[in-house]
């Protein structure tokens, strides 16, 4: 018998990567946009991908110095134990932000909006094929595997050609492949002497969960020990929602640092600003990821609710000022929802994410000027 030829043709095409990305054209942005006789919108500014078929091409002809994309899943959130809904709120923010004024305050050219990752099928193939709720929590954490290494690839493009991911989730497991992408990017594109950024983190959680299988509550664990993660501060941590070995964890580690919601507003040890300046000093040695959880913002629609919590406005000094005093490797703002599993609904979740967006760029032009 003749044996098999295994070889592989020369000219099959290498398999997609980046498979459940969905990119936009300009027909589909000016859809969600109202245009307006006599103003201009920042949908009619965006840019977009020339080429679907070459994204790293067209990224790197664009003019635009942030680069836009969702990840709308509740994956990880799921995984973690929590509610579902972290997949709802990118299309409320797009038609928020598509239709806010594009002006000197913030000129959408400024800005290329790819499109979203779309992990629907995954979700689905899980929600009817699993048998219990362990095998359902089990099968969460081994999908987020394919949403990491897509979520990565496509941030180490960006990053690679000196450009910033404006990330809009999803849960806040997707801060670790956004960490690696970024960290390998800003490394290729000679900006960092290592593959390693830090993090910054406005949050209810620390996230630093043990490595349990990949969700919402250990991120910045597997980027930590992975080598890409170097110095990591949470601002607004929540004492009544950290547990005792995660905090042990953090003591005993002089790369992490952490300031408690409780010694900011209940103690008066430091005001919020001077803590937020805490944590961009402790960073200001490399590359940072400024990190914003939807939960630590009071009566903010997300998988972990809070009625105690910061005010939106503290939320947008505190992107405004890392945004102008840390060295910003990427925005990521996550767990935020429109509508959870449960029921509970917000339709202004998606307006205070554009706020958020728009206060960081201006916060980085402050700076380029």
């Amino acid at each position: 018998m003749e044996k098999l030829e295994t070889k592989v043709p020369v000219s099959e095409p290498k398999p997609n990567v980046m498979q459940h990305l969905k990119i936009y054209n300009k027909q589909d942005i000016l859809s969600l946009t109202r245009i307006r006789r006599f103003e201009t919108k920042l949908g009619e500014r965006l840019q977009v991908i020339n080429d679907p078929t070459a994204i790293e091409a067209s990224l790197a002809a664009s003019t635009a110095k942030y680069v836009l994309f969702g990840i709308p899943e509740d994956l990880g959130a799921k995984g973690n134990f929590g509610l579902g809904g972290a997949d709802t709120l990118w299309i409320p923010f797009l038609q928020s932000i598509l239709n806010i004024q594009s002006s000197d305050f913030f000129d959408g050219g400024d800005v290329l909006l790819i499109g979203h990752f779309d992990f629907g099928d995954i979700q689905y193939l899980i929600d009817t094929t699993a048998r219990s709720e362990d095998e359902k929590i089990e099968a969460y954490r081994h999908a987020l595997h394919t949403v990491d290494d897509e979520v990565e690839t496509l941030v180490k493009i960006i990053t690679s050609l000196k450009k910033i991911p404006i990330v809009i989730g999803g849960g806040h497991n997707n801060s670790y492949p956004l960490i690696k992408g970024a960290a390998k990017g800003w490394h290729k594109a000679g900006v960092t002497p290592l593959a390693q950024i830090n993090c910054i983190n406005l949050d209810a959680h620390a996230d630093y969960r043990p490595m349990e299988g990949r969700h919402s509550g250990n991120a910045f664990r597997y980027a930590e020990e992975d080598g890409y993660l170097q110095k990591y501060c949470i601002v607004g941590l929540h004492e009544n929602y950290l547990p005792q070995n995660v905090w042990i964890d953090i003591v005993n580690n002089p790369f992490i640092d952490c300031i408690t919601f409780e010694d900011i507003f209940v103690h008066e040890k430091r005001t919020f600003l001077q803590a937020v300046a805490h944590a961009t000093g402790f960073t200001e040695d490399t590359l940072t990821g400024i990190d914003l959880d939807l939960d630590a913002i009071q009566n903010t629609l997300s998988s972990a609710m809070t009625p105690v919590g910061i005010s939106p406005v503290d939320a947008r000094k505190y992107i405004a000022f890392a945004a102008a005093d840390a060295k910003p490797a990427y925005l990521h703002i996550c767990e935020g929802a429109t509508r959870l599993s449960d029921g509970r609904t917000d339709a202004t979740s998606g307006k205070l994410i554009s706020y958020l967006v728009s206060d960081f760029i201006k916060g980085m032009t402050v700076v380029d000027k």
